[in-house]
């Protein structure tokens, strides 16, 4: 079950924490570690939602997985999570630490998809394009392959979208070409 509001709450503790303790670039490494292990397995998220596993095996699992990788103060809150009865929480938690961080350091995620890989420059030129419109922030560029767009591509920044492909022009054309139907009209 999916609450922002508590992992809002969740992340800004740890942020104030690892603010406090001066380890937040470490724990914003820990953070990023859960949400990819959160985005790769499957099994991980369903057995942090399991109410039929306990809280002692939740436990021994995720340490068994992050022994090693997270710092000290991490995998205490990721413990304290767990004896709360908070675990199904975690990754909407680290998906909001982080963006609780690039919101205090001025840090805009811009994704940018295209139908195949793209060149450093290429990629420079659009993060040099998109920070014409985003003064003040620095830009996080996400880079995904989609061949499904045919040629070009797509940027999301926020709740906008830039959409060139020409998976979107056929799209386009697809509409037009309906709506102007040229059946004769009796």
């Amino acid at each position: 079950m999916q609450n922002p509001r508590l992992a809002a709450r969740y992340a800004k503790s740890l942020l104030d924490l690892s603010v406090e303790r001066n380890c937040l670039e470490d724990t914003l490494a820990d953070m990023y570690l859960l949400d990819k292990i959160c985005n790769m397995s499957r099994d991980f998220v369903n057995m942090l939602r399991s109410p039929v596993i306990t809280g002692d095996k939740k436990t021994a699992i995720t340490t068994q997985i992050l022994a090693g990788k997270t710092q000290e103060l991490t995998m205490a809150f990721f413990k304290l999570l767990i004896a709360k009865g908070r675990e199904v929480s975690l990754p909407e938690i680290a998906t909001a630490f982080i963006a609780q961080y690039n919101q205090a350091k001025n840090i805009t995620t811009v994704k940018l998809t295209s139908a195949a890989p793209m060149g450093e420059q290429l990629q420079a030129e659009i993060v040099s394009k998109v920070q014409t419109f985003i003064k003040g922030n620095t830009i996080a560029l996400k880079t995904e392959v989609d061949p499904e767009l045919i040629g070009g591509f797509v940027i999301e920044v926020g709740d906008n979208l830039y959409d060139a492909s020409v998976k979107k022009k056929l799209q386009d054309i697809r509409a037009t070409v309906v709506d102007y139907s040229y059946v004769s009209k009796m």
